[in-house]
């Protein structure tokens, strides 16, 4: 008699889950790149390239781990229902 395959209850990679790493990996791999923003030019009202690039980053850090909050919370809410319980 065959059997029925077994289902693993491990982790698992989706597109969804991508691009929550992706939005929770940029802000490091942004930050962690200094040679691209190690230059004074272009100035913005006086603040030098290098200030106001990391400045910007700490915005777009923010408005990532949103998206990535949002896309976690609504990915886990799929996989309960599709367990058929009430799981968060």
């Amino acid at each position: 008699m065959s059997q029925a395959p077994e289902v693993s209850s491990g982790p698992v990679v989706t597109p969804v889950r991508v691009v929550i790493g992706l939005c929770l990996i940029a802000p490091f791999v942004a930050m962690l790149w200094v040679g691209s923003y190690a230059k004074t030019d272009p100035a913005l009202i006086g603040i030098p390239f290098f200030y106001w690039y990391q400045m910007l980053w700490v915005v777009i850090s923010t408005a990532l781990t949103m998206i990535a909050y949002q896309l976690w919370r609504r990915d886990q809410r799929a996989r309960a229902s599709r367990k058929g319980g009430a799981e968060q």
